[in-house]
């Protein structure tokens, strides 16, 4: 077969496909949606959270999701897994477990071998086999872009849920994952990426966030988002919004991918970096040129923003270096002020 690489079949890429936030608060709004007054539905669409979480009784709850995108790798088999890890993910950040998976597929059949799409498929199934699910069904289309993704169930305990709108004053904010995908795969779509770089970013997006199962046992975790294709100010402004509170972080600290200021300086930037902005720029305050693109980069498959009380950062580290990971605080939540985000 000859090689085709699924990126040039499509117009965006990953998350970066995401309507921008000023774009999709306007479609809401225009949409006039309502919800019923149904006690069980604890998250619904009103809260701008990563899934909905309906009460089943008996102190538990279903979560529900769903998530697709176009290629952001050439690799079928990569991009089912990736599209999968990011699916997967929305039930990780509520603090829940994912029970099973149904698959979304749109495929261009006269532009694309089926074959390929059925290796888009083998990725979706040995990512469900990581996270302990099964990939239980789907539905397919004809479509003139190929685009992937997963509709995902999951399982809590309502003590355990976490939602991006319950932080409190004096939290700790620490992310899993470094950011940086955004500019690492435009630099491979124009040729320039070096291989161990564009590996480093390949397996931060292959990563589930499993670890958001864990954190969502812990009480003094207030709060948990996944960071996607808003950037880290987009997530971390739909948090400090919902919670009424402000920001203040380190930009030194926040966790990038290696070698990251390269690409910055050959300019490999998304569109999706200039449409986060212009949405939610405004309040966010200490942000030049250079930290903005870094700072509102689309993620795909990004890592858990959480929001950690005062008091408890290291055993909230403790916790992480026991399931394999290494975190550093980078920020703070603190009262509401005139600047939403402050950046030092």
């Amino acid at each position: 077969m000859t090689e085709i690489k699924l990126t040039q079949f499509s117009h965006g890429a990953g998350c970066g496909c995401k309507i921008a936030p000023a774009v999709l608060d306007s479609i809401l709004q225009s949409s006039k949606i309502n919800i019923e007054n149904d006690p069980r539905l604890l998250v619904g669409h009103d809260k701008k959270d990563d899934a909905a979480v309906f009460d089943i009784g008996n102190g538990r709850a279903i979560i529900s999701t769903t998530d697709f995108f176009m290629p952001i790798v050439d690799d079928a088999f990569d991009f089912g897994r990736i599209a999968s890890v990011n699916a997967i993910s929305d039930v990780y950040a509520m603090g829940g477990t994912p029970m099973m998976a149904v698959a979304i597929l749109g495929w261009p059949i006269n532009k694309i071998p089926a074959e390929l799409a059925g290796k888009v498929l083998e990725g979706a199934r040995r990512i469900c086999a990581d996270a302990g699910i099964t990939l239980a069904g789907g539905h397919s289309i004809d479509n003139e872009e190929p685009l992937f993704g997963l509709a995902v169930t999951g399982e809590i305990l309502i003590s355990n849920l976490k939602q991006n709108s319950t932080a409190t004053e004096g939290c700790s904010l620490f992310l899993t994952k470094p950011i940086g995908v955004g500019i690492f795969t435009t630099a491979q779509k124009r040729g320039i990426v070096k291989p161990e770089d564009f590996d480093q970013a390949l397996q931060t997006m292959l990563t589930l966030n499993k670890p958001g199962e864990t954190f969502g046992k812990l009480s003094y975790v207030k709060a948990m988002t996944d960071v996607t294709g808003f950037g880290l100010l987009g997530h971390l402004g739909e948090m400090v919004d919902g919670s009424n509170l402000s920001a203040e972080i380190e930009f030194s600290k926040v966790p990038k991918l290696t070698n990251i200021d390269f690409y910055i300086s050959q300019g490999s930037m998304p569109g999706g970096t200039k449409r986060n902005w212009e949405s939610y720029g405004n309040g966010i305050e200490g942000v030049d040129e250079y930290k903005r693109s870094i700072l509102c980069d689309p993620q795909t498959s990004g890592g858990l923003l959480v929001a950690v009380e005062q008091g408890n950062e290291n055993e909230f580290i403790s916790v992480a270096e026991s399931i394999g990971l290494q975190l550093e605080c980078f920020g703070k939540l603190v009262k509401r002020g005139e600047a939403r985000i402050l950046v030092r």
